[in-house]
């Protein structure tokens, strides 16, 4: 019988001092479960942010191809004929300069 009370004498101090042990640990998990939301929260605002940018350059562009499309359609075909003209005189300058 006095070894049962020897072990309680002992084992009382142990869980006195675990308790707190405990508390503190669940408040330090507490704060980095907290923290962690708040980054994926922060995140989120990036991506939901980036997305309404990207979202409206999507909307330009499709105004720019819906609106003037014919007109730029235009603007190629003639960039490309004004190549055309250029290498041309470029052929001919190169066989005058020969």
């Amino acid at each position: 019988m006095g070894e049962v009370i020897g072990l309680v004498g002992v084992l009382i101090p142990i869980f006195a001092l675990t308790i707190p042990i405990v508390a503190i640990w669940t408040k330090h998990q507490r704060k980095m479960a907290e923290f962690q939301a708040q980054v994926t929260a922060e995140k989120a605002a990036q991506y939901a942010t980036q997305n309404t940018e990207l979202e409206d350059r999507v909307r330009v562009l499709e105004r720019i191809v819906t609106d003037k499309g014919y007109d730029v359609a235009t603007q190629i075909e003639a960039l490309r004929d004004a190549r055309k003209v250029d290498a041309l005189l470029g052929s001919r300058d190169a066989e005058r300069q020969s």
